[in-house]
């Protein structure tokens, strides 16, 4: 434990002491484990809790339960957070609450009311403002209307003190705003943050929150970032208008705003820049297929090799079914670059299909900006799509994907975004 193997990811000596635990809460290993919750080093401690955390599984675990209970007045911070985590997850909501209205600490008793989200709208009351200010948040997810003015009231006044014990006052502030759909307001409130620079990192993160959930964030938000930066930057204004800056509607209209601040843009070009693409005539082209199965998976290049192919003439049966194979197989990239292939050898009947095929991926990340690709080739042929186009570049929440980063997200979505903004383009301009 000391040597940290137990607590490195993937570490033999993790995986082993995982397996005990899971298999036996109440045997040696899991024993020792929680009398290594009282070691005198404060390490071996917060490694145990971690481990412990780690292990809970799905069911309760009062030992693990009390053993963190004992260690929520430890004199280490850390062994006291993930001593909060354990009392929430392996204990029950009752414990946790009953801890929280027990103690004084405000680290812990902020860290108890975070993991506690849902159960302490009852708290809006409390003498430590960083759980007011949860219990507030709690209460307004679920508020009425009439409720809205009061709670806002008291979320304005307690975030500047809050922000001293709890991480984040601002993203959670937004979240909570986008996902009540009141997108003017979470405009007008950081407005009134990055004016004030006491509260101005708050701002920031509900800026940032808000780019993140609202395609129209940036635009209306990026231009209040930059007139408030005043002289330096702070890392938390520096992110906010990195993430801003994903937005290609908001670079187009403020890009000038921004062009001599100190900031890193986001990277504009996720995918890498390769090769030129090859060219081929009918001859090479049918050498590569002949040289794979007919049941083949994925082809690269297959654009310009069935192209090359169409180009010259009607495809053999053996290439039909390839490329057959590749257009009707499975949702994914190859389907979308082939679809417009297929209705080149098939004719206007396989149109409705393939449409059908193609219009129900156009917001599913990964593949979705293929098949947009896919009906921007198709041309006026793809009016039929218009509509799934239009509703999908109508949006204005995010389209829920899934990548390490929320900026990573973000720029996914902006990506499926621009590929349907060109393929409404495309097939308009094709239509006359």
């Amino acid at each position: 434990m000391s040597a940290g193997h137990a607590t490195t990811a993937a570490h033999p000596a993790r995986v082993a002491a995982l397996d005990a635990v899971l298999a036996d809460r109440a045997g040696p290993a899991a024993v020792r484990l929680l009398q290594l919750t009282r070691s005198d080093d404060a390490f071996v401690r917060r490694e145990a809790m971690e481990l412990l955390s780690s292990a809970r599984g799905r069911t309760p675990w009062p030992e693990a339960a009390e053993a963190a209970l004992a260690r929520l007045a430890d004199p280490d911070e850390e062994v006291r957070r993930r001593a909060a985590f354990l009392v929430v997850h392996a204990g029950s909501r009752d414990i946790a609450l009953r801890a929280l209205g027990e103690l004084t600490e405000p680290v812990v008793r902020t860290a108890l009311a975070d993991l506690l989200g849902g159960s302490v709208a009852h708290l809006r009351a409390d003498p430590l403002a960083s759980v007011r200010f949860l219990a507030c948040l709690d209460a307004l997810r679920l508020a009425t209307l009439e409720q809205w003015a009061q709670l806002d009231t008291a979320l304005l006044a307690d975030a500047l003190e809050a922000s001293r014990h709890l991480d984040g006052v601002g993203w959670r502030w937004g979240r909570v705003l986008c996902g009540m759909g009141r997108e003017d307001h979470a405009y007008a409130l950081v407005a009134r943050l990055v004016a004030d620079p006491a509260a101005r990192d708050i701002g920031a993160g509900l800026a940032r929150e808000t780019c993140h959930n609202l395609r129209a964030a940036p635009v209306v938000l990026l231009p209040l970032l930059v007139r408030h930066c005043g002289e330096g930057i702070s890392p938390a204004m520096a992110e906010a208008l990195t993430t801003a800056s994903i937005s290609e509607a908001a670079m187009r209209t403020h890009g000038a705003l921004i062009a001599e601040l100190p900031f890193t843009p986001y990277p504009r070009d996720r995918r890498p820049s390769g090769s030129p693409r090859p060219s081929y005539d009918s001859a090479t082209a049918a050498a590569v297929l002949q040289a794979k199965p007919v049941g083949i998976g994925r082809l690269r290049h297959a654009p310009e090799i069935f192209g090359a192919l169409l180009d010259a003439g009607p495809l053999t049966f053996r290439q039909a079914a390839q490329l057959y194979g590749l257009t009707f197989e499975r949702p994914s990239r190859m389907q979308g670059v082939c679809a417009p292939l297929w209705l080149r050898h098939a004719g206007p009947t396989a149109l409705p299909r393939l449409l059908a095929l193609m219009t129900p991926h156009l917001g599913e990340y990964g593949i979705g900006e293929y098949y947009s690709e896919g009906l921007a080739r198709m041309g006026r042929r793809a009016a039929p799509a218009l509509p799934s186009l239009t509703a999908l570049i109508d949006r204005r929440t995010r389209i829920p994907v899934n990548d390490p980063s929320r900026d990573g997200e973000m720029m996914l979505d902006e990506g499926m975004l621009a590929a349907a903004v060109d393929a409404r383009r495309a097939i308009l301009a094709d239509c006359g």
